[in-house]
C-alpha cells in the first residue's frame, strides 16, 4: 500500500505542478511579450472554463464506460503536452487561443481521472486523501518557485514549455500507475446517468439553488485574480511575482488543517460568508496597495487565498456532498463544477477582460526607435481602480448570500456538515476549484 500511495502522491505532484507552471504566468507573456490586448488575456484564461463545460459530459459519457483512468490519462497528457508545445510556438491570437482551447480539453478531464484513480486505491478517503492531494498543492508551489525565483520567466515562453514537457513526463508516469477500470463497464448506459441529470433536482431546494447560484455569482470576480494577479504584480515591480503567489498556496495547506475545527465550531454558513467576505478584503488589499506600491498590503491579499479558496470552495464542496448523499454525490459535484469553473468563470473572464481594458492606457509619444522595440505597445493600468470592481462584486455576492442562504438546522452543524475531513468531496469536485 504504502508503494501505491506513493505513485498516487507523485501523481498529484506533477498534476498540479503542469498546471501551476503556465497557468500563473501567463497573462503576463501574453501582454508584455506577445502584446495581446486584455480583451484577449480574459478569453484566454477562459479556455479552461470552456473546457470545464465540456468535461462533465466526457466523463460521464466517455471515460467513466469505456478506458482503464490510467491509460486514459496518459492518453490525455500525451496529447495535451503535444499540443501545449505548440501552443507556446504561437505569436498571433488567431492561433493561439484555439490550440489554448483544445489544450484545456485535454487537461480539465485529467482533474477527475486522478481523483478517481486515488480514491479507487486507497482503504479509507477520509484518512488517506488529503495526505495524497496535498502533493498537489506542493506541486504548484514547486511550479511557481522555478518560474519565478529560479528561471525568473513570468513573461517567457518557458513556462508554457515546461508544462508540455512535465505533460508528456506524466503521460509516461500514468503507465505504472494502479489498474483503475472504467467504474461504469459493462452497465446498461443512460444519457440521463451519464450526463448526470439527476443532480438538478437538487435545485428544487431554494437552500441549495441559493448555494449554487452565490457560488456561480461569486466566481465571476473571482477570475479577476486568475487572470490578472501576475501582469498586476511584474507591473507595480513587485518581487519575483511568480514566486511569492506561492506564499498563497502555502497558506492553503494551514487553512485547510484549520478547516475541520472550524466548521465544527460555526457552521457552514459562517464559514463560506467568512470565505466570501475574504475575497473581496483581498481585492480591497490588493487595491489600497497598488499605489506605492505598499508591498506589505499585496502580501497580505496574496495571503488571504487559503481562506478565500478553502472556506468558500471545499467548505461548499462539503455542503453540495451532505446535501446529494451517496446516489448522486458524484452528479451533484459535477453540477457544481459546471456551474462555477464552467460558467461562472466563462462569464468572468469576458468581465475581467472588459474590466482591466477599460482602465488600460496606452503609452503615448511613440517614436520609430520606441516603435522598433516595442515599446509603443506597453500598456499602464489603474490597478486602484481595477480590483475595486471585484471588490465590489464579492461584497455584493456575500451580503445577498448573509441574507437569503438558510441552510438546514441554523448554525452551527447547518445541513449536517460534521468536522470529519474535507476530502471525499473532492471526488468530483477537483475538476477542480484553481488552488
Amino acid at each position: 500500500m504504502t508503494g501505491v500511495r506513493a505513485r498516487l502522491s507523485a501523481m498529484m505532484f506533477l498534476q498540479y505542478f503542469i498546471w501551476g507552471v503556465w497557468f500563473v504566468t501567463m497573462g503576463t507573456y501574453l501582454g508584455q511579450t506577445l502584446h495581446f490586448t486584455d480583451r484577449q488575456i480574459g478569453l484566454a484564461y477562459g479556455a479552461t472554463a470552456i473546457a470545464a463545460l465540456v468535461s462533465p459530459f466526457f466523463m460521464g459519457v466517455v471515460a467513466d464506460r469505456y478506458f482503464s483512468s490510467e491509460k486514459l490519462l496518459a492518453a490525455l497528457h500525451l496529447v495535451g503536452g503535444v499540443v501545449m508545445w505548440l501552443v507556446s510556438m504561437q505569436t498571433s491570437f488567431a492561433t493561439f487561443y484555439p490550440l489554448l482551447i483544445l489544450y484545456a480539453l485535454c487537461y480539465m478531464p485529467t482533474l477527475s481521472l486522478t481523483n478517481s484513480i486515488s480514491f479507487h486505491h486507497v482503504r479509507d478517503p477520509g484518512r488517506d486523501f488529503p495526505f495524497i492531494r496535498v502533493l498537489g498543492t506542493i506541486g504548484w508551489i514547486v511550479a511557481g518557485i522555478m518560474v519565478g525565483k529560479v528561471f525568473h520567466a513570468d513573461a517567457m515562453v518557458l513556462p508554457l514549455r515546461l508544462a508540455a514537457g512535465a505533460s508528456i513526463l506524466m503521460a509516461v508516469f500514468a503507465l505504472v500507475l494502479p489498474h483503475t477500470p472504467p467504474k461504469a463497464a459493462g452497465g446498461q448506459f443512460s444519457v440521463h446517468d451519464a450526463l448526470g441529470l439527476d443532480a438538478l433536482a437538487l435545485l428544487r431546494n431554494r437552500d441549495f439553488f441559493i448555494f449554487v447560484a452565490g457560488s456561480f455569482l461569486l466566481c465571476i470576480p473571482l477570475q479577476f485574480y486568475y487572470t490578472f494577479a501576475n501582469p498586476f504584480l511584474n507591473e507595480v515591480g513587485a518581487p519575483d511575482p511568480a514566486f511569492i503567489q506561492t506564499f498563497g498556496q502555502m497558506s492553503e495547506i494551514f487553512f485547510m488543517l484549520l478547516l475541520p475545527v472550524v466548521l465544527r465550531k460555526f457552521g457552514i454558513k459562517v464559514i463560506m460568508l467568512v470565505g466570501m467576505l475574504a475575497w473581496a478584503l483581498r481585492y480591497l488589499a490588493f487595491g489600497m496597495g497598488a499605489d506605492g506600491p505598499v508591498m506589505s498590503l499585496i502580501y497580505i491579499g496574496i495571503l488571504l487565498h487559503g481562506v478565500c479558496y478553502d472556506f468558500f470552495f471545499v467548505s461548499g464542496q462539503i455542503y453540495t456532498d451532505q446535501r446529494a448523499g451517496e446516489k448522486i454525490r458524484a452528479a451533484a459535484q459535477g453540477l457544481i463544477n459546471f456551474v462555477t469553473n464552467g460558467l461562472g468563470y466563462f462569464i468572468g473572464a469576458f468581465v475581467s477582460g472588459a474590466v482591466v481594458n477599460r482602465y488600460a492606457t496606452a503609452n503615448a509619444g511613440c517614436t520609430d526607435a520606441a516603435a522598433a522595440a516595442h515599446e509603443c505597445l506597453k500598456v499602464t493600468h489603474n490597478w486602484h481602480a481595477i480590483w475595486l470592481v471585484p471588490a465590489a462584486g464579492a461584497l455584493v455576492v456575500f451580503i445577498l448570500f448573509a441574507f437569503l442562504f438558510k441552510p438546514s438546522g441554523g448554525g452551527g452543524q447547518s445541513a449536517g456538515v460534521d468536522a470529519g475531513p474535507p476530502a471525499r468531496p473532492r471526488v468530483g469536485a477537483a475538476s477542480h476549484t484553481i488552488s
